[in-house]
């Protein structure tokens, strides 16, 4: 058949079988001697079955092979013989030459039949597989279309609301910012993942927002922004001169940190905790230090924080949720090496939602804040070049691991002197500031400033004092306003006078030393959160049967040592000239005036001993002497602490000695060089010598030496016995 394009189309139809078997070469063609091939269709059982299964399996062979016309199904079923239905069938199959030949050359018409039958089989599982990948594709292609049509929709939508511009600019936003900052590698991977998730997200979905506040978070944290430290020494100590008076001890520590990183260039932030009563000046110090080092400033308050997650942070399990305050202060601070400061520190405490303090030791401890983990960032954090500052009144409210991590550093408070420098130079101009006046208007002087100090306040701090002032400040300044009005101009200076005119009745008194020499009456010291203090110890002898009674709200240190200081007397009985008996006949009282204060600590043991001598002996005791140290069974005078506060309290109080545990010798530098020259320091080491020093006696050389008993004599009984 000629076709349109000029070429031939032939159709050749195989006839019947011939197996070559001989070959001879011509230039145009092919020419072969061929015999032909008997085909034998016997019919069998076996093959009318095996007929009938091909017929029937190729009907299922074209339903499932679209290549294959339906009509072929109707044909072949019209073939008996088993050959031709081979041969007929073979042809409809998508087989390779290898397989065609094959067939070609079964002579046998079953085995061939066979044969196809198999390769039927196999074709049809391939086609079978190949429809239902088929099936599965169209289903994924019919959903995609679906999606991508309910997109074109919801996109078409959004555009008319004016909506999803203002997404995609957003999202492009997020990306330049991501890429512009200096992230760490996990932090910037996981930046990217969510920013994905959120290209995919509906903007108006709860989880879009969710995801978009947490990469608001990520990007605003100072991952690589850190403030260079300042290293000017000189110019450091003036800023925190400037800002406090005294604390010498933070300040010098603080000093010592800056040289160490001028010399070092890179090294962990410190953990200072300052301990102290409120109102010293801990939080403002933390202020002058980030002044002092040119670093940020943030303070975070852990009073009455009970929820660890308060410092971890909050899972990203809801929109509620945040990061720790630590986190939080970061992003507020905005650079990686402020100055953070954990006010309050003991003020934390625990509940079933955890225990703050055990989450505060991965944040204070330096081997491990370099990889801190926030429970809403689930990222690690540097924390390690922070200067991590806490503040705290009470040591024991601080959990002894979390000590472990930090800093000490003690402020005991402000003596007289100090506070008398703070008002003039600090607190005095702001409240003049405040209050629309200058120091032509009114002006402290140094003994009013004094008069508020111990007659209106009694703390450690000065926020008593500052608040004392400010009222006076008012009440001037509403005599001034009124003066303004008739023309008059007015210049109040404060004394004593003014301020009980301006604060009304004194609210407090101070410890002042007796008027004369008395028997029984003995002048302590004693150091409490405000400050030294007086404290006149009396005891009172009676006729009775050998009590002791105690009262003045003592604590249980301070009873021990009144035992410890009877015990000594009675040891000391036959010297003082005392019966040996004595304590059998009598009653003795020791009384601390003010019963309401609580009062404890050890070093009332020698001021106790001395009362009580004198109370026995008749004796009268120095007026014009104070004393302080602890006692021990055989006399020996034990250190103290605070004896700067208490030797302020003695200078305040009119008093001219005062007794010292010889310990204590090395505390003396830190006395100041006025209250030194204006008090005579002596240094005991055993009660023989407070005795002599204390005691009104005519002849001290009686207490020299210590009287020797002999067991006979104490017990009443021979010596042999009281060895056995």
């Amino acid at each position: 058949m000629k076709l349109p394009d000029g070429t031939v189309k032939v159709l050749v139809e195989g006839k019947q079988r011939a197996r070559i078997e001989g070959y001879e070469e011509t230039g145009d063609f092919f020419v072969v001697r061929a015999q032909a091939v008997d085909e034998d269709d016997e019919a069998t059982t076996e093959v009318e079955a095996l007929v009938r299964s091909v017929k029937t399996t190729f009907e299922a062979y074209v339903k499932l092979n679209r290549k294959v016309p339906p009509e072929m199904a109707t044909g072949v079923g019209a073939i008996d013989t088993p050959s031709r239905l081979a041969d007929t069938v073979v042809a409809h199959l998508n087989l390779n030459v290898e397989d065609r030949q094959g067939i070609l050359e079964i002579a046998d018409p079953a085995e061939r039949l066979e044969k196809v039958y198999a390769l039927m089989q196999g074709e049809m599982d391939v086609l079978q597989v190949e429809g239902r990948i088929r099936s599965r594709v169209k289903k994924q292609m019919e959903r995609s279309q679906k999606e991508y049509y309910l997109n074109e929709q919801m996109r078409a939508i959004q555009k008319e609301l004016g909506e999803r511009d203002d997404l995609k600019n957003e999202v492009q936003e997020l990306e330049e910012r991501i890429d512009a900052l200096k992230l760490p590698e996990h932090a910037k991977d996981k930046a990217h993942k969510e920013l994905k998730k959120l290209k995919m997200m509906s903007p108006m979905s709860a989880e879009a927002t969710v995801v978009r506040n947490y990469l608001d978070w990520i990007l605003s944290l100072p991952w690589a922004d850190y403030k260079q430290d300042s290293v000017d020494i000189d110019r450091s100590e003036e800023i925190l001169d400037e800002d406090h008076y005294g604390l010498d001890k933070p300040k010098e520590r603080i000093l010592e940190y800056l040289a160490v990183r001028a010399l070092v260039g890179e090294m962990k932030g410190p953990i200072l905790c300052f301990v102290g009563p409120p109102g010293v000046g801990k939080t403002s110090l933390g202020r002058s230090i980030a002044r002092a080092t040119g670093r940020d400033f943030v303070r975070v308050s852990l009073g009455g924080v009970r929820d660890e997650a308060e410092i971890r942070g909050h899972r990203r399990t809801y929109i509620g949720a945040m990061p720790g305050k630590i986190i939080q202060g970061l992003k507020k601070a905005g650079s990686g090496n402020p100055v953070f400061l954990l006010d309050e520190v003991d003020k934390m405490s625990a509940d079933f939602r955890g225990d703050p303090s055990s989450a505060m030791l991965e944040v204070l401890d330096p081997e491990q804040n370099k990889g801190f983990d926030d429970h809403y960032l689930d990222l690690e954090y540097d924390l390690s070049k922070i200067l991590f500052i806490t503040t705290a009144n009470h040591l024991a409210g601080i959990p002894r691991p979390l000590q472990d991590r930090m800093e000490i550093i003690h402020i005991p408070g402000y003596i007289e002197e100090e506070k008398l420098q703070i008002a003039r130079s600090f607190l005095t101009p702001k409240q003049l500031s405040e209050n629309g006046l200058s120091g032509e208007n009114l002006d402290f002087t140094d003994q009013g400033i004094y008069e508020i100090v111990r007659r209106y306040t009694k703390e450690a701090g000065v926020r008593g004092l500052e608040r004392e002032i400010a009222s006076i400040c008012r009440k001037v300044a509403r005599v001034v306003v009124k003066a303004k009005d008739s023309g008059e101009d007015v210049k109040i200076k404060v004394g004593p006078r003014q301020v009980r005119k301006y604060l009304g009745v004194p609210r407090f008194k101070f410890g002042k030393r007796e008027d004369r020499d008395q028997v029984g009456i003995c002048t302590g010291l004693a150091f409490t959160e405000t400050g030294g203090e007086l404290l006149t110890i009396e005891a009172l002898v009676t006729s009775g049967k050998g009590r002791i009674q105690m009262s003045g709200h003592l604590g249980d240190v301070m009873k021990e040592s009144a035992q410890a200081a009877m015990s000594y007397v009675r040891r000391r009985a036959k010297q003082l000239g005392l019966a040996r008996d004595f304590y059998q006949k009598v009653d003795v009282h020791v009384h601390i005036p003010e019963g309401g204060v609580p009062k404890d600590g050890p070093s009332a043991g020698i001021t106790m001993a001395v009362a009580l001598t004198s109370a026995l002996t008749g004796i009268p005791v120095r007026a014009n002497m104070a004393m302080t140290g602890e006692i021990t069974l055989r006399g020996r005078v034990l250190p103290i602490g605070g004896l700067k506060e208490k030797l302020i309290a003695a200078l305040r109080g009119g008093i001219e000695d005062v007794l010292v545990p010889r310990e204590n010798e090395r505390d003396l530098k830190e006395i100041p060089a006025r209250v030194k020259r204006k008090l005579r320091l002596e240094f005991v080491e055993s009660m023989d010598q407070v005795l002599q020093k204390a005691l009104v006696l005519d002849d001290p050389a009686l207490l020299e030496h210590p009287a020797e008993y002999a067991l006979s004599e104490i017990f009443d009984v021979s010596g042999e016995t009281a060895v056995n």
